[in-house]
């Protein structure tokens, strides 16, 4: 198998990496919802000794969706670094460290002008 083959067949499984993880969020984003309508309808005041036990209960659930949610965007950001290095990007070391000045997201945002 030849060199371009092989970085072929690697972009063929990141991609699929990615589609992957995409059906992972919309799942999550639908447990969301689910446990926003469960909490809404069921977690009323009459189930908590004060109010302050009932929005620390909630917290909880939206803590544990969100760590979730956080764990994904670190492997995204990783996936995307790996794919940036094996695509051959390379980036100066200023710009690794900040984000390259785009909050985070290198040159995905730069509306059309050129960043470099």
């Amino acid at each position: 198998m030849s060199r371009t083959d092989s970085y072929h067949k690697m972009l063929k499984a990141a991609a699929q990496i990615q589609s992957n993880i995409a059906v992972i969020l919309e799942a999550k984003s639908v447990e969301a919802a689910r446990s926003c309508q469960w909490i809404c309808q069921h977690l009323t005041s009459a189930h908590f000794e004060t109010h302050s036990d009932q929005i620390k209960r909630v917290i909880e659930v939206h803590e544990q969706l969100l760590e979730v949610i956080d764990g994904m965007t670190k492997m995204e950001q990783a996936l995307a670094k790996n794919m940036q290095i094996l695509l051959g990007h390379k980036d100066d070391d200023s710009d690794s460290d900040s984000g390259g000045g785009s909050g985070g997201f290198g040159d995905m945002f730069s509306f059309g002008g050129d960043s470099k």
